[in-house]
């Protein structure tokens, strides 16, 4: 593999990140991609090459969600609700995409630390793999029983009558996910952030651009309704898994796949298994009592569901940013580890977690005040506004401490610990979140909104669990 030029890797040629000049180069840095060793040198530095493409990411996803969201809200409540029913399916299903993605990024920046550039590439080509083989089965298999999967998730007969060709095209279209999912971890996990980045704004953009041609159609262009939607998203997310393997094939100076590693490894793999399954189970627990949690709400009918999913929508808007903090807490805490650096990668995580309570402090104030007139621009249907307004408030109370829940987690999972948080999910999720939503919505008699206070209220106490455990260090003796 071909090597960086030493100046490149020299903290002293590094634009200085004091003085706006400086703070102005190191982003542009960041934007452009920097081939400096993330894994030694001052925490800052590391931290806003890692984080600002990452940020920059998540924005853009975050929103290609609202204006998705918009698009598909002039269609009415059943879209609404057929768009909500289909993402927690996804949801459900990127459980293990998430789980490899956990697994990948973790090895593969333990590995970048270790200045094992070989092994990190035989990783990303284990994870490709192993990714593959299991979505394209699911996805037949998805896609084939879209409709009975709606109607069991408690839909109304308009959503399955209407929404079935938007859930199955969805469904179908698995294994792109995956690859996405996938490559943008091996990239991160390597700390080539920007390309990672690129890969997302171009998905992002494609589908934005061709939404509203697919969804009301334009001249030989047919209106697709909610259909539209899904065939947006599946073209744009394609694009950008092609530039993705095209970065991966070229090679970016960090991470670079090659004939030779196209075999299967073993150790490799089964290091990979044993992060991924711990992973993928953190992610299942957590994502199917968010699951459980929208059949809960779906009880109470579609403008419930529509209101609870257009909140929730904008709240996705809201955390995006933060998750692209939590991702380069993960990266630096991996990479440090694999220097031997255990204290450069506790305060990486700790950073992340209070610029990221800031971020979602100030958001949280912001929601309170001004959910009214925000909601009242996605829908003109009264009883949808007032369930979303109510379920962004109440969540919005407990926002700042999910901070912890976002970035904790991500430092866990990138020192290898998939235990702890895999623990603390499933004693909150269906400990604490589950049986609250049920109490409070049906016999306290709260309805939906018995489901909003149930969120606000795990939100809080996950966020100040992670943060005692994680204070607790016992993620700095794993060894991957």
């Amino acid at each position: 593999m071909t090597q960086p030029p030493p100046e490149t890797l020299a903290p002293d040629a590094a634009p200085s990140t004091t003085g706006a000049r400086g703070l102005l180069a190191s982003l542009w840095l960041a934007v452009k991609g920097s081939t400096e060793d993330l894994a030694t040198g001052p925490v800052d530095r590391a931290f806003l090459l890692l984080s600002v493409p990452m940020v920059l990411e998540m924005v853009m996803e975050s929103v290609f969600a609202l204006v998705d969201v918009l698009f598909v809200s002039r269609l009415g409540a059943d879209a609404i609700a057929t768009v909500g029913l289909t993402e927690s399916m996804l949801t459900l299903l990127q459980t293990l995409p998430l789980g490899l993605s956990i697994g990948a990024t973790a090895l593969i920046a333990r590995r970048i630390g270790q200045k094992d550039p070989e092994r990190a590439a035989s990783t990303a080509v284990q994870a490709l793999g192993l990714g593959l083989a299991l979505a394209v089965p699911l996805a037949f298999a998805g896609s084939f029983f879209a409709r009975p999967l709606l109607m069991a998730l408690g839909a109304a007969p308009g959503v399955v009558e209407h929404g079935a060709g938007y859930t199955r095209l969805m469904l179908a279209s698995y294994p792109i996910i995956m690859l996405l999912f996938l490559i943008s971890a091996i990239l991160r996990g390597a700390g080539d952030a920007a390309t990672s980045m690129r890969a997302l704004w171009l998905a992002n953009s494609v589908n934005i651009v061709l939404a509203p041609l697919f969804i009301f159609g334009l001249g030989p262009v047919p209106a697709l309704g909610v259909t539209g939607a899904a065939l947006a998203t599946t073209v744009g997310r394609s694009t950008g898994v092609l530039y993705q393997v095209y970065r991966l094939l070229k090679g970016s100076g960090r991470l670079e796949l090659r004939r030779r590693h196209l075999r299967v490894d073993v150790s490799t793999l089964r290091s990979l298994l044993k992060l991924s399954g711990g992973a993928t189970l953190q992610s299942l627990l957590g994502m199917s009592s968010w699951l459980v949690l929208m059949r809960i709400v779906a009880t109470f009918g579609s403008t419930a569901l529509a209101g609870y999913t257009l909140a929730m929508r904008i709240l996705l808007f809201a955390q995006q940013p933060s998750w692209g903090l939590s991702h380069a807490a993960g990266t630096l805490v991996g990479q440090s580890l694999g220097a031997g650096d255990t204290d450069r990668a506790e305060r990486a995580a700790w950073r992340a977690s209070f610029y990221t309570l800031a971020f979602l402090g100030v958001v949280a104030v912001g929601f309170l005040l001004f959910a009214e007139p925000l909601i009242h621009r996605f829908t003109s249907e009264p009883e949808v506004g007032l369930h979303a307004v109510r379920c962004l408030r109440i969540v919005s109370c407990s926002l700042a401490l999910y901070a912890f829940v976002t970035v904790l987690p991500h430092a866990f999972n990138g020192a290898g610990d998939t235990t702890t948080p895999t623990v603390v999910n499933a004693l909150f999720s269906w400990g604490l979140q589950l049986p609250l939503a049920w109490i409070l919505s049906h016999p306290l008699g709260l309805g939906p909104s018995g489901a909003f206070i149930a969120i606000a209220v795990t939100y809080g106490a996950l966020g100040l669990a992670s943060a005692a455990l994680f204070r607790r260090g016992g993620w700095k003796l794993r060894h991957v």
